[in-house]
């Protein structure tokens, strides 16, 4: 008869003498109020027009490129990091290079890809000795500080190529030495400016050489730019 009995008993009857304890916390809220309003749909693009896209990136690679001209201690380049001015300025300049160099052995004409790997490959080694050395920037952000500040020498291959198009004389060469000197210490002084507090006092000189030398490079293409004939 007892065993009878047990088994008339509904399977999960014993669960409803089980409850929570108040002295166990429980996180997380299911309920879901009625007519709130979320705060994350004011930051949603999936309904934004294109055009408004485009024209925001626009605006913030704009703003960042006013940051590298206008060298100071900002977290604007690491907290908003972006490839795209990278990406602009190395196309940019590969291409202008492209039209000749004194150091090239057929037609006076580096490779755009030449251009290209040199600039993101030594971006790249940069990058990872900076975190080998205990940076606290991670490497997209490095990437992207290093390419904005591309730009001084950028516009420094604009401007000779504009003295180029007057003769490549003594005076010419002498206005592109100076163009270039300015530009390749403004984008040293502006790379180290945003990437100096994420490393160890101890390393700073240690994460400073590389970018020295890799603008330094950057630099000597452009100065020994050529127009072809």
């Amino acid at each position: 008869m007892a065993e009878a009995e047990e088994s008339s008993k509904p399977l999960f009857a014993g669960l409803s003498d089980i409850s929570i304890s108040d002295d166990i916390p429980v996180e997380g809220d299911i309920s879901v109020p009625v007519g709130t309003h979320n705060t994350d749909d004011d930051l949603s693009t999936l309904d934004e027009p294109v055009k408004d896209t485009i024209l925001r990136d626009l605006r913030a690679v704009g703003q960042k490129f006013v940051h590298v001209m206008y060298p100071k201690k900002s977290s604007a380049l690491l907290r908003d990091w972006d490839l795209w001015g990278p990406l602009l300025l190395c196309v940019t300049l590969a291409l202008m290079l492209q039209g000749g160099s004194t150091d090239s052995e057929e037609d006076g004409r580096p490779q755009f890809a030449e251009v290209f790997v040199i600039i993101w490959f030594g971006s790249v080694i940069i990058t990872l000795n900076s975190k080998l050395l205990g940076g606290t920037i991670s490497f997209f952000q490095s990437l992207c500080v290093l390419g904005y500040c591309i730009l001084p020498l950028t516009v420094a291959m604009i401007v000779c190529r504009i003295v180029l198009l007057g003769g490549s004389g003594v005076f010419s060469f002498a206005v592109r030495l100076i163009v270039v000197t300015t530009s390749f210490g403004w984008s040293t002084f502006a790379s180290t400016a945003f990437l100096a507090d994420s490393q160890p006092v101890n390393r700073k000189a240690l994460v400073v050489y590389p970018v020295f030398v890799f603008y330094f490079v950057i630099g000597w293409m452009v100065l020994t730019f050529s127009p072809s004939h």
